[in-house]
């Protein structure tokens, strides 16, 4: 075997394994794929947040979106905000800043919440319309 190779095939297999956290349902958590998301806000039934910067909710977010940064230092206090008994869906730009949220929402006692699978890139990658910020 040719050892030259091996540090290449090694960082590959780093990057792969490193993409993103798998996103899991839980009994509180359901993750959700294009087409669900798609039927929830058609029917308006339920709470839409946008879990990246707002740099990045500006260049394009799913309309209805409210924007709550997962990183921002008032997170917690901007997230009890949003109505604990009524259905959220949350995403990011690929799902691992959604997970994130989703977890912490479901120990904060928020009753179902619905993570995008896949996030904005996957809703665009399926040609769903994105909004810019006015």
């Amino acid at each position: 075997m040719n050892l030259r190779f091996f540090p290449t095939i090694l960082l590959c297999l780093l990057l792969v394994n490193c993409n993103t956290t798998p996103q899991k349902d839980t009994a509180v958590i359901k993750v959700i794929s294009v087409e669900e998301m798609t039927s929830l806000l058609e029917a308006e039934k339920v709470q839409l947040i946008d879990v990246r910067t707002p740099r990045e909710y500006a260049s394009g977010h799913i309309e209805g979106a409210i924007n709550i940064d997962v990183n921002d230092k008032d997170f917690e206090k901007k997230i009890q905000q949003i109505d604990k008994s009524k259905p959220v869906a949350v995403y990011c730009k690929r799902g691992r800043r959604s997970n994130k949220c989703a977890t912490y929402m479901e120990k904060a006692g928020y009753t179902k919440v619905y993570d995008l699978k896949g996030g904005l890139t996957k809703w665009t990658y399926e040609g769903k319309p994105v909004l810019m910020k006015e």
